[in-house]
């Protein structure tokens, strides 16, 4: 300091701050040998406040006014210094002006991603980022537990601890909330409210206060991310089959350009054929049956029923209940000897067992039998 400094902080003794940048929080007034006269005129604007400091401990805070700095106003820093009848001689103290305006557009992020169980992913990385607002709601608790003895603190040398402790109570919050990933972004200010109050209590312990906590973004890995995409693509195509068939006739007007701007009668001749092949294609798959007429099922349709079959027949055989047979086994039974005409057959919808040789279904098939060899 120089000498006209000197002499003038000697006459006049004003102590005042005038905040010019945008992230002080925390200016300690420069005084020569931290001198203060009685009497000394104290001016603390609106959104600040003023914190006498004796050697180390912590005494008067003014709030915004204009004072005259004399026994009555310094209770705690007369008891420090053991003035009991008031005091003439300056004393040295040190001032610290704390800004308590609001802080706005504080950016916090996740460095790495914080894994979380997803009710439809399952475990997955996220990543988030968002901004706050804080203010110094207790400019003695703040002075003591962050600043000390910092002569000029701003806001970027609290903003790391404060990011810290929105990371940690990140992933407690995501827990917490129930919310799939997938609805995060509409759930955004009620993830910011719950992350506020969780943060909030940290916040006050170092005599902060997060006015206002916004999550902007919440971001999965890119795989997880191309993976949602082609599941998105996919439900915006719809039906395949007709996106295939739109496929086919843009190729077709694609080769038809192709083939009338190269000239070449080659090159014609392959894009001409070419066409053809995919039209004759295109035309097969829009001429496929659909499902219920004759034919081959259309693709993706559901498949023919089963043919009918002829009714099945048990036959008394050795005196036992032998089948049930079919046309084609009854014939081998029939063939083997097995069954004769006076064997008793039996089917679903006659009302007792009756003689081969009476039921006509069956007299069928003794005709489609050669008789025996004649003997030699």
């Amino acid at each position: 300091m120089g000498l006209f400094d000197k002499i003038t902080g000697e006459f006049i003794d004003i102590i005042e701050w005038t905040d010019s940048s945008p992230n002080t929080l925390v200016y300690r007034f420069q005084r020569h040998g931290n001198e203060i006269k009685n009497g000394a005129q104290l001016t603390v604007r609106e959104g600040q406040t003023a914190v006498f400091i004796d050697e180390g401990q912590l005494a008067d805070v003014f709030p915004p006014g204009m004072y005259t700095l004399e026994t009555e106003n310094l209770p705690l820093l007369s008891t420090l210094k053991g003035w009991k009848h008031g005091f003439e001689s300056p004393f040295k103290a040190e001032v610290y002006f704390v800004s308590t305006r609001q802080f706005t557009d504080q950016k916090w992020g996740t460095k790495n991603p914080v894994t979380m169980r997803d009710p439809e992913f399952g475990p997955v990385r996220v990543r988030a980022f968002g901004t706050y607002a804080m203010r110094v709601d207790d400019p003695g608790k703040f002075l003591t537990e962050i600043v000390g003895t910092d002569g000029h603190f701003t806001t970027e040398d609290v903003t790391d601890q404060v990011r810290n402790i929105l990371v940690a109570r990140f992933s407690d919050a995501m827990a917490s909330s129930g919310i799939a990933v997938l609805d995060m972004a509409a759930n955004f200010d009620e993830l910011g409210t719950t992350l506020g109050e969780r943060v909030g209590a940290d916040m006050e312990g170092y005599g902060l206060e997060l006015r206002t906590l916004l999550v902007e973004n919440i971001s999965l890995p890119p795989a997880v991310e191309e993976a949602l995409d082609k599941r998105t693509s996919m439900g915006v195509l719809g039906d395949l089959d007709k996106y295939q068939k739109f496929q086919t006739a843009e190729a077709i007007g694609d080769m038809a350009k192709q083939g009338g701007a190269g000239g070449g009668m080659m090159a014609g001749g392959m894009g001409a054929g070419m066409g053809f092949a995919m039209a004759n294609q295109m035309g097969q798959s829009m001429n496929q049956p659909q499902g219920g007429q004759s034919g081959a099922p259309a693709q993706g349709g559901a498949a023919p029923p089963p043919l009918p079959q002829g009714p099945k027949y048990f036959a008394a055989i050795g005196g036992q209940q032998a089948g049930p047979f079919d046309a084609a086994a009854m014939a081998q039974q029939i063939a083997s000897g097995a069954v004769t005409r006076e064997t008793l057959v039996w089917s679903e919808g006659m009302a007792n067992w009756t003689a081969a040789g009476e039921v006509d279904a069956v007299v069928k098939l003794f005709g489609a039998t050669p008789p025996p060899l004649p003997p030699s």
